[in-house]
Order: C-alpha cells, then structure tokens, then sequence
C-alpha cells in the first residue's frame, strides 16, 4: 500500500476515519487527529482549532507538543488572531519556511516556545470551512514539504467530517449570535491582558501592543503616540509605514490624538475636521496618509496614556465596523493598563538608578577624601619636614618640586571629590552648595551672577527641601554651568533659585555660543537633566539657538523634609 508523507499510510487514515465514526466526544476526535497529523508531517508541535458558528474565530483549540506546564504558562488559548485568523478568513493551505515573516504575525506570547517553519491546513465540509490544521517546526530543521501538505489534506478532510459531527451532536449551532459575540470579544480582550500582564518593559509593551492591535482589526497600519520627555512622539507601530518614522516627534496641539484624549472617545478619521486635524499634524504631515481610521485614547484610571491610531482596514473596508472599533476600544483599555504600569516600573528603574549613582559619587568621595586624600597630604607633610632639615642641592631642589606637584593634586583631587558629592550638600543644603559650585565656576574666569531664595534658608520653612529635590536642582545647575563653560564658552551666566509657595523655579541663562534644541544634544547632559525635573513630577525647558546662549529652565514642585526625616 502506498505511503504519505513520513509514514502514515492510507490504512492509518482509514483507523482515523472508523475513530471519527465511533466516538461522538469531540475532545477525543481532535486528540486523534492532531496525533495523526503530528505523524504524518513530523512536526514537533500541531492544534487544531474549531470555528465557532459564526466562523470568524476559534472556540476550541486542541494541541499536542507543548507540556502542561508551559501551557499555563502561555495563558489563554489563541482564538484566531494573526497568521491563524488569516486561514481563517482565508481557508487555503498556508504553508512558510518562516512565519514570524508573514505581514500578519505579530509575535508569540510570553512564554510560548519559539516556532519557524509553519503549515497550515483547512478543515471544511462541503466547501464549508469548520476550523483548522496547524503544524509547526519540522524536525531536523526542516521546511514542510508537498508530501506533507497532501497528507494533512487529506486528514483535514477526515477532521471536518469529525468536528461536523460532534458539533451536531452537542448542539452547539444552538449559541446565539449576540452572546458569541460578547463573549469572544471578552475573551480576546482577557487573552491580550494576560499577555501583556507578564512583560514590564515600556519598549517592547508598546511594540506588542501596536503589533497585536493592527492584526485585531486588520488595520494596513497602526501606531502609537506616546508622551516621552515631554513630547508626543511615535513610540511603536506594524504594518505599513515609512522608513524612519518610529520614534519622530508628532505636533499634539490641535492634532486629533489630542482631541481624542482630552473628550477620552475613539474618533473615526474619515469624519471632518479629524481628516484636517490628522493630515496638519502628526502622521498626516510625517507621510501616513489615510481615507479611513480610529482614533482609540489609552486611558487608565482617567489618565491618558497615548493614542492607538490604526488607519484603513486591509479587507471590507477602508473603513473600520462598529465591531472593529468596540474591540479595539477593549484592546487599548487592557493595552494602557499595561503601558501605565510599565511607565511606573520604567519611573522607579530611573530613580533608583540616579539614586544608586548618588549613592556611589558619595562612596568615592569618602574613600578619595578619608583614604587617598589623607595619605598625600600626610606624604607631602612628611617630605616638607625631610626638606626643613636637608642641605641644599640637587635634591632637595627635586623634594621641593615633588611637594609643590603634591599640592596641585592635593588641589585636584579635593576638587573631584566636591564634584562627586559636595559635603554642603549633604551638612548644610542646596543653596551653601550652588554658592560655592558659582565660586568654582568664577575661578576658571566666568562671571556668575547667584541669586537664591529657599524657603528654609530664609526661615519659611521649618525644613529643608527633601534630600531628592536638593540633588536635582544642584546637578540641574551644576550640568548647565558645566555647558555653558565647556560648549557654549559662555563669559556671563545668570543663576535664579527662586521657591514660593508650591513651586522651586531654577533659571540658568548664558551669554555663549548656543546650539540648536531640534538637533540631538548628547554631548549637553540634556536628557539627564530631563529625567531629573520629571522624576520630581516638574518640567524642564531649553532654550537656545545658535549665537543667541542657552537658557535652562526647570520647575519643580517644592516639597520639604519631615520631621522624622530632618532627624
């Protein structure tokens, strides 16, 4: 008898088929021929997914290959997003060397094993499509071969007869179409919250969540705008877009991502005036054109998060249905969940790294002042002494040189230390140590004009500025002093502290070269400052341009010490 594929010949196909007519459990069928299909092809992993009524999603899933505890892991069972809603809208065998390169795929969840090479087989009846076959990496590394697609064919065809059967049986056409789909919107909600529920880094949740959302509804396109360091900028995005576009600063003014979160609906870009607002400003004006689209804001807890935009639908469309646009409202509401809580992991990383690097400025200024610092100044006194009582000549003129070398690093080296970590900061306060960062500016020849006025300096307050905003504001003026000196070479620079009743404003302005803010600054300590004034819930601002200085403008909210914390 002649063989299939690896080594299930017709026989075992017809021990499939007397199976399918026995048993009437529709769990035990698709055991059966997952297994079948399993060793026809030499897959290591295969499902099978049943159509629900409606036939636009998945209601079972039956796999074989993944052990039970990666499963729970996994989470939810797909429901035929993807590549897999793609043999479901088109029920034709699919069959990729790669499936991670097809435009539909939009990754794995956490925890899922990696997979490559795919094949995908129809399970109809009558013409009918009922679910589908899915196999992926063929040992050995192997692509799926023609052999291999006739074999699962003709199990598909074995498949369909089984599930037709069972569905009958169980009488599960009775379901109503409302609820279906209720519940499936349901569930494909739960299955995106469980996983983006286990990833906690902002950069690949947005990449997900733009993947994921742009195959939920079919969108040609969809991208993110989420605030970073102050500015609406194109986080993520899948699907058609031009080159370069991610991470491009967006106009949110009057745009329609803002109106969208500031009314927090989902507005429709082929309604006037989101057309204009969309084609002035941000994706419009950076080449994204679009007939058609949502507007969905990512809100958690009444905050705006961002805005999903996804533009065009790929099939029946340009424009989005009414179901497209209420799952993509359930999609975004699980999506800013996430986002929201990877922005508080990604806030707490940033301060306790800043804290951590204060931390250790600190431990080396101890150990350079109590140790090395210690140990020249005692060298230098002990050869001063040797060179009191030693005759003049050749070498007590070299001593001498050595002990004068000794002071200028003894001079250096208490330098770095305050640089590290000034003792005022830490003994006295913000304003004793800004006064004599301006002293040390003044001395390599910059005029510094220092006018501070805090509140428990000038007996406001009953405590001192807690010890987080006295660091910011001393490293936000010592960075820009620091600029103005080395790369604006500023001669005049203007320094204003100034705290009323909620608010601490810290104004550097220089009279140097300038440099132009639209450019990326890296040499500026820019985003370091920036992190500083956000991390505080404040803001910073620049202002330069070529010829013209710089000003530094931070304003951060005053919030002072505790008692407890005082003592």
């Amino acid at each position: 008898m002649a063989e299939l594929g690896r080594g299930l010949d017709l026989r075992g196909l017809l021990e499939v088929a007397k199976g399918v007519v026995a048993d009437l459990d529709l769990d035990s069928v698709l055991e059966r021929v997952v297994e079948a299909a399993r060793e026809v092809s030499g897959a290591r992993y295969v499902a099978l997914g049943v159509l629900d009524e409606s036939r636009n999603q998945l209601e079972r899933f039956i796999a074989v290959g993944i052990d039970e505890d990666t499963r729970r892991r996994i989470g939810a069972l797909p429901r035929g997003r993807g590549v897999l809603g793609e043999l479901i809208e088109h029920p034709v065998t699919l069959r990729l060397a790669d499936v991670g390169t097809h435009p539909r795929s939009y990754g794995f969840p956490p925890e899922h094993p990696p997979m490559k090479t795919f094949l995908g087989v129809p399970v109809t009846v009558d013409g009918q499509p009922f679910g589908n076959l899915y196999l992926t990496e063929k040992a050995g590394g192997e692509e799926f071969t023609a052999d291999d697609e006739q074999a699962v064919e003709l199990l598909a065809d074995f498949a369909g007869v089984a599930i037709d059967h069972a569905r009958r049986y169980s009488g599960l056409e009775s379901r109503h179409t409302d609820l279906r789909r209720t519940v499936g919107a349901l569930e494909a909600t739960l299955q995106i919250a469980r996983a983006l529920g286990g990833e906690t880094d902002l950069e690949k949740i947005l990449e997900l969540v733009a993947k994921r959302g742009r195959a939920l509804v079919s969108a040609r396109a969809l991208v993110i705008e989420h605030e970073q360091g102050g500015e609406m900028v194109i986080a993520a995005g899948a699907g058609e877009l031009p080159a370069g576009l991610i991470g491009q600063r967006v106009d949110f003014e009057d745009s329609v991502a803002s109106a969208a979160l500031r009314t927090r609906k989902t507005l429709r870009l082929e309604d006037e005036p989101n057309r204009a607002r969309f084609e002035r400003h941000g994706l419009g004006r950076l080449g994204v054109g679009a007939s058609a689209g949502l507007v969905v804001p990512l809100l958690f807890r009444g905050q705006g998060h961002g805005v999903l935009i996804a533009v065009e639908r790929l099939r029946d469309g340009p424009a989005f249905g009414a179901e497209d646009q209420r799952l993509l409202e359930a999609f975004a509401a699980s999506a800013a969940t996430a986002v929201a809580t990877a922005e508080t992991v990604e806030t707490e990383r940033r301060r306790h790294r800043l804290a951590a690097a204060e931390q250790e400025r600190s431990r080396w200024a101890r150990e350079l002042h109590d140790e090395t610092l210690q140990n020249l100044a005692a060298l230098r006194l002990g050869l001063a002494a040797h060179l009191r009582d030693a005759e003049p000549g050749p070498l007590a003129d070299m001593v001498n040189e050595v002990v004068a070398d000794l002071g200028t690093e003894i001079a250096n080296l208490r330098a770095l230390i305050t640089e590290l970590r000034p003792s005022a900061l830490d003994d006295v306060g913000a304003a004793a140590a800004i006064e004599d960062l301006a002293e040390r500016a003044r001395s390599h020849g910059m005029d510094v004009d220092l006018r501070i006025d805090l509140s428990y300096e000038q007996g406001r307050m009953p405590e001192r500025l807690t010890t987080e905003l006295e660091t910011a504001t001393y490293r936000i003026v010592q960075e820009a002093l620091t600029n103005a000196m080395r790369h604006g070479g500023a001669g005049h620079v203007d320094v204003e502290i100034m705290e009323d009743e909620n608010m601490v404003r810290v104004t550097v302005h220089d009279d140097g070269a300038g440099f132009d803010t639209a450019a990326k600054a890296t040499g500026y300590g820019l985003v370091g400052m920036q992190e500083r004034a956000e991390l505080l819930d404040g803001a910073l601002e620049v202002d330069s341009a070529p010829g013209q200085g710089t000003t530094v403008r931070a304003t951060l909210p005053a919030r002072h010490r505790s008692s407890a914390q005082a003592a």
